[in-house]
């Protein structure tokens, strides 16, 4: 599910770094990291002649994982790994609320315990500068290195896009190295309790207003309807970066806002424009007049939770925090809950935010070669079908497996699931500016929207709030 909410102070003192990032990257180039370009001393180059799955067999490729459904899958089929490779695979899982402390101390130290492991996208912002990550460009385009089975056009592009960037604060996406690749991934959209919405005679919104009178007559009119303690709308409200990302992000984005704009090669923070401070006064109004009383508190845990206990009339967030409680026999709301894309901007558009949870390997790996085949392996089509079939990879990463009669007929028991998934895959992207104090704005930008919600005035704390990322992000 959307597990990756860790402790942000943790999480920036150990990447404090990289406020020293052109020093670093200068010396990560050495090592086959940040800066590289196709033939630039990439370690692919030595892989010469034709592909070979059983070129590394007798090696053992050490990963990190975080604990998470598209973990359990993996380990599952690593049999599958080795029997094809002759490549042993050990790791270690640790939960989120450590595993990001884990990695970054592995890359930072430069260590190399793990060859590959798993990342966020976000996460390339931080680790890809100082040189950290292995730019798995070259290994991708040479064909002795890489199956002609594994199919690079087969993943949808705006998700291989995510982990390409070109190391520069502001750059957008989808240029430069390609420092992670897709693994699985989530769209936020809004899933709604079927049975309240036939009670109340009610239907989808199709517009953020329509959704805000939505959000209130729920919470006005389903206790007399049979659904006791029952609010309108579920959307993260705790002093996070990731209460941003999900429905907040989503609809901001599809408002035409932006988080920053970048001026003469500096960015400079937006969200305190006229229209942004417009959007953000609405969206503490939806949340005051439909949202759960406790909303200051609520992770991706509370809103997926309230759901599923028939307490939340609609959710926002992430599609796998509602498909937990939709599947058969996960919750009292199990099989009266229905997807649909959410809201559109004034223009009609849907921009969608994303969370994805990708695969890298360590630039000083000294088994990039066996890494390399364990991450073909790993983002490839037979592994992913099997996990989308018989495990929770419930987004695809690649359009084949989206197409998959076997996962099609898996995903047809939820009402709107598909239809949803395949009106936002194409308008799903990252909608944030790509810049090394990602964490440490959102977090700022969540606990502003707290004091707006709180009833300070939004012009005032979104002016406060800018002032003081202008100089950071510089």
């Amino acid at each position: 599910m959307d597990r990756h909410v860790h402790d942000r102070r943790r999480f920036l003192a150990l990447t404090g770094a990289l406020s020293a990032a052109p020093l670093l990257s200068a010396c990560g180039a050495g090592f086959g990291g940040g800066g590289q370009s196709e033939g630039d001393g990439s370690a692919a180059d030595d892989v010469t002649g034709a592909f070979d799955w059983k070129r590394e067999k007798g090696t053992t490729v050490k990963a990190l994982l975080n604990k998470h459904p598209y973990t359990d899958a993996l380990i599952a089929d690593l049999t599958s790994f080795t029997d094809k490779t002759g490549i042993e695979v050990t790791y270690d899982v640790f939960p989120e609320d450590n595993y990001f402390d884990k990695l970054t101390v592995d890359l930072s130290s430069g260590r190399a315990s793990y060859d590959v492991f798993m990342l966020g996208a976000y996460m390339v912002w931080q680790y890809g500068p100082p040189g950290w990550l292995e730019d798995l460009g070259p290994w991708m385009r040479n064909a002795s290195a890489t199956a002609a089975e594994w199919d690079r056009a087969d993943f949808f592009p705006n998700l291989l896009q995510a982990g390409q960037w070109s190391l520069k604060a502001g750059a957008p996406l989808g240029r430069g190295g390609q420092y992670a690749l897709p693994w699985g991934w989530e769209t936020n959209v809004v899933a709604y309790n079927t049975e309240v919405f036939r009670k109340l005679g009610l239907k989808p919104a199709e517009s953020f207003e329509e959704l805000r009178e939505l959000a209130g007559v729920i919470k006005k009119r389903a206790p007399g309807a049979g659904f006791d303690g029952m609010y309108g709308i579920a959307v993260r409200g705790s002093r996070s970066w990731a209460t941003i990302h999900p429905g907040f992000m989503t609809m901001y984005a599809r408002n035409g806002l932006r988080d920053f704009t970048v001026e003469g090669g500096k960015l400079s923070p937006a969200m305190n424009s006229p229209r942004a401070v417009a959007f953000t006064e609405d969206w503490a109004a939806m949340v005051k007049e439909g949202g759960p009383p406790s909303w200051t508190s609520y992770t991706w845990y509370q809103c997926s939770s309230d759901l599923g206990a028939r307490k939340a009339g609609m959710l926002f967030d992430a599609d796998t925090a509602a498909y937990f409680q939709a599947v058969e026999g996960a919750s009292p709301a199990s099989g009266k809950i229905a997807f649909h894309p959410g809201p559109k901007g004034p223009d009609g558009s849907l921009a969608t935010n994303m969370w994805i949870w990708s695969l890298g390997m360590n630039a000083r790996s000294r088994r990039k070669s066996a890494g390399w085949l364990f991450l073909q392996w790993a983002t490839g089509k037979e592994h992913l079908r099997r996990a989308a079939l018989t495990h929770h990879h419930i987004d695809p990463v690649r359009k084949s497996v989206s197409q998959d009669p076997g996962y099609r007929n898996k995903m047809r028991h939820l009402p709107g699931f598909l239809e949803t998934f395949e009106t936002v895959v194409d308008r799903t992207r990252i909608q944030f500016t790509p810049q090394a104090q990602f964490f440490d704005a959102t977090t700022s930008w969540a606990a502003a929207l707290q004091e707006i919600y709180g009833g300070k005035s939004a012009r005032s704390v979104l002016d406060g709030l800018a002032g003081d990322l202008r100089e950071k992000v510089r």
